[in-house]
């Protein structure tokens, strides 16, 4: 409280401090995933929304396990020395250190859960990828027959994520077992040390088209992010550092040198993510974005479209040569996807419900960080001129975070994503953390994400 001289008198009145604009939007995320949590306990049913508890896939299963000292540890350290060090790190050493720390993070997140259950067995189950590693002996013949397999009602169909996912995917672990590293434990390692790269392509992209100053400031951000309980090992976070990495290479071809072979590269892992997740075809939005950004001129975009369409037609043009139609297996999935759970569960209630899983993978941090954002933007359109120096900086991140929450809005207007969003929605979500280098006192705001992050861990038995 604080006292102030009342106008025209000698006596003091008391009035409220402001509470910060933040809290009255974190109070609002707290308050929609308890909406979608009572909700989904008492208005709907177990057969109703097929999650055992919403908004999450998962059970009421307290318990520690052997990371759980490990993660308690890494979230002290990131939370007392994550701003500094990343402030301080000459560059070139910032990026390694925050894929080592997002390493340490999500392996001692997974292993709370045992290695067994919470690394080895996750890929295993019967319906993930590995369950039918043992059919694909001829990997040609099995692409042209893998859209004969995605209906319910077809012979020997897929299982779910197999039919629900281009054959990309699956074949990534089919390789993976053809060298000689094939089991879920390997299987399991190979997503974790992929996946912990996705926030180190974030700040590449960041520094590249915004500043390297917000880089490090999302960089703690990104590196402790609630997300890495799906990071590891859900396949969505190899296919969330795919993305990542496309968009980052396509950051550099609009904004530095070697242009020619950053979009090449680009448009290559741009193909390779629309056949690993159809659902990822929304990163175009995302892409859109980075060319607008791009600092080069509009007379050197052009130049960059060849390498860049050329790269992205290398994994089409190879699944098609094979047999595989991408446009009919989509199809065939949508019928798939409304045979199973997606025909049961109410579209009415995931529509909203999924956004409370966004705040539960993203964190309390990232919810404050989106506001900020969007006042930058508002601000930058009343003001109607272009911004410069720092002004201009913080606009182009919160337009990049705005393509990527566009995205994930999209998404979910689609209906193709009723229900374990906290996964499908990796990819998107790595981008909003971004928004963090908006705020202040992160020190208060890494510790909400990391008590986050160790509750949901330990006290729900998540599905991945």
């Amino acid at each position: 409280m604080r006292d102030l001289p009342a106008y025209g008198a000698g006596v003091t009145v008391t009035r409220p401090r402001p509470v910060p604009r933040d809290l009255y939007a974190v109070a609002a995320a707290v308050l929609l995933v308890t909406a979608a949590v009572l909700v989904g306990r008492y208005v709907y049913t177990y057969d109703d929304l097929i999650v055992g508890w919403p908004p999450l896939l998962g059970r009421w299963n307290p318990h520690l396990g052997p990371g759980t000292p490990a993660a308690v540890v890494v979230a002290a350290a990131v939370v007392a020395y994550g701003p500094a060090v990343a402030a301080r790190l000459p560059w070139r050493a910032l990026l390694p250190a925050a894929w080592g720390t997002a390493l340490a993070w999500t392996w001692s997140l997974a292993l709370i859960d045992g290695w067994e259950r919470g690394v080895a067995g996750r890929l295993t189950t019967r319906q993930e990828y590995l369950s039918v590693v043992d059919r694909w002996h001829d990997i040609p013949a099995t692409l042209r027959d893998f859209n004969g397999h995605i209906l319910l009602h077809s012979a020997d169909n897929w299982p779910a994520h197999v039919a629900g996912h281009p054959p990309g995917a699956t074949l990534t672990y089919v390789l993976l077992d053809r060298i000689g590293l094939g089991g879920g434990g390997w299987a399991g390692a190979l997503t974790i040390t992929v996946g912990a790269t996705a926030g180190v392509a974030v700040l590449v992209a960041v520094r590249a088209l915004a500043a390297e100053r917000l880089a490090r400031r999302a960089a703690p951000f990104l590196v402790l992010a609630p997300a890495a309980v799906w990071m590891g090992t859900s396949a969505d976070g190899y296919f969330a550092a795919v993305a990542a990495w496309a968009v980052a290479l396509l950051a550099l071809a609009v904004t530095g040198r070697r242009q020619l072979w950053w979009a090449a590269g680009s448009g290559l892992l741009f193909g390779l993510t629309c056949y690993l997740s159809y659902g990822l075809t929304l990163f175009a939005v995302v892409a859109a974005a980075v060319l607008l950004l791009g600092r080069r001129g509009v007379r050197a975009r052009p130049v960059l479209f060849v390498p860049l369409l050329a790269g992205a037609a290398v994994v089409p043009v190879a699944f098609a040569a094979a047999g595989f139609d991408w446009w009919e297996a989509y199809h065939l999935l949508v019928e798939r996807y409304y045979e199973g759970a997606a025909g049961v569960r109410p579209y009415a209630y995931w529509v909203w419900a999924n956004l409370a899983c966004t705040v539960l993978i993203t964190g309390l941090a990232t919810v404050a960080g989106l506001r900020r954002a969007g006042g930058v933007l508002v601000r930058r359109r009343a003001e109607g001129v272009r911004a410069d120096g720092a002004r201009a900086e913080e606009t182009r991140l919160a337009f990049l975070v705005a393509a990527a929450l566009l995205a994930l809005l999209v998404a979910d207007l689609s209906g193709m994503s009723k229900a374990e969003t906290e996964r499908i929605w990796l990819p998107f979500a790595l981008w909003l953390l971004a928004a963090c280098a908006f705020l202040t006192r992160p020190r208060g705001w890494l510790a909400a994400q990391a008590v986050l992050a160790l509750l949901l861990n330990h006290l729900v038995a998540t599905g991945w």
